[in-house]
């Protein structure tokens, strides 16, 4: 029996992998529950019925007030950010053909820390508000990620680009990047301090509707970009020789899905700042799952993503209550550790 089923349509036709739609539709079984067991976890527990209840309108006030007001926003900035991110390591992954690669390492969200930090230190009038609007601020954050995502391009230009050289140049822009992000802070207004560096460990703490309503549509639009793009990064993993055999343009489609790596990292980290191997850990999890074909490693990779950060942000926000740890630091716990069994296992490599 076939693994694949084919869908024709007038347009296109499409090859479907049973397993991998199986293990999909399993993840966001698993994503939909997690949320609603997010949503109703706290100094307030809310049983997950009347959170069902509540989210389709038929809660009562004192529910309606928690879960709309308070908990959903950060619960959908956790989701749709660990979505992103983790679609950002997969491109990553696929155009340097390494399993070391994700935004994080290569400095992509060190560029847009530094471009977000200096847009909060810039902008901060004298009440310590902004003197423009917020929605601004994933555009800084993208700006700052794509000209860090230029830098480690055009350092790594040699005939082309070469994978090792790509990683080993975006580790030390990453370290200079976190270095005039310290500095940045450092001179910028006093009450920024705490915050900046609570936001670059990496928290959805304090996240609302208008955070949520600005960061969603960027995202899910380069979502699908990357996803219509998916047949390309299939020919990318191939390698330049036989990519250029089946008629692709190895540089220039590289330098596209750069620009889409950027464009996910970036407003992810504009508003829940630099939460760590996210863009590591879910493409190799997704992989294991559903194979190595981006038409169905991306919407796994993002799902596993949003999996991965709800679940930080919930054990950040209650396993030490009444005190919230940033959610990056449980990522960075869990991430740290394999990114040492992936250097160990690539060791001969």
């Amino acid at each position: 029996m076939s693994k694949y089923h084919p869908l024709r349509t007038k347009w296109m036709s499409f090859l479907i992998d049973k397993k991998a739609v199986l293990y999909i539709m399993l993840l966001t079984v698993l994503t939909l529950v997690l949320l609603v067991i997010s949503v109703g976890t706290g100094q307030m527990q809310i049983h997950p019925v009347d959170v069902v209840k509540t989210l389709l309108g038929m809660g009562d006030s004192m529910n309606e007030l928690v879960i709309k007001s308070f908990r959903l926003p950060r619960i959908l900035l956790a989701l749709i950010a660990g979505m992103a991110l983790a679609v950002s390591g997969a491109i990553l992954q696929g155009i340097i053909r390494n399993p070391l690669a994700s935004p994080d390492i290569i400095g992509i969200t060190g560029g847009a820390s530094l471009a977000a930090v200096t847009f909060l230190t810039v902008f901060s009038g004298r009440g310590n508000a902004l003197t423009v609007s917020i929605h601004w601020m994933p555009v800084a954050a993208f700006i700052g990620a794509t000209l860090l995502g230029f830098l480690v391009y055009i350092f790594s230009w040699k005939n082309g680009v070469n994978p090792v050289r790509l990683v080993l140049i975006g580790i030390g822009l990453a370290a200079a990047m976190q270095a005039l992000t310290n500095m940045m802070i450092l001179f910028g207004p006093l009450y920024l301090a705490t915050q900046a560096q609570i936001w670059i460990t990496g928290s959805v703490n304090g996240a609302n509707w208008n955070q949520v309503k600005t960061l969603t549509p960027w995202i899910l639009i380069f979502l699908l970009f990357v996803w219509m793009y998916a047949r390309r990064l299939n020919v990318q993993e191939l390698g330049e020789d036989l990519a250029r055999g089946f008629g692709s343009v190895v540089q220039k489609d590289r330098l596209i899905l750069l620009l889409f790596s950027t464009a996910l990292a970036g407003g992810a980290v504009a508003f829940v700042g630099g939460v760590g191997f996210v863009g590591l850990m879910a493409p190799h999890i997704a992989r294991r799952l559903v194979g190595s074909s981006f038409g169905a490693l991306i919407p796994a990779s993002a799902l596993v993503g949003a999996l991965l950060v709800m679940g930080a942000d919930l054990i950040a926000r209650t396993a030490f209550a009444p005190l919230e740890v940033p959610a990056g630091v449980f990522t960075a716990a869990l991430g740290a550790p394999y990114f040492i069994y992936l250097l160990y296992r690539s060791r001969h490599q």
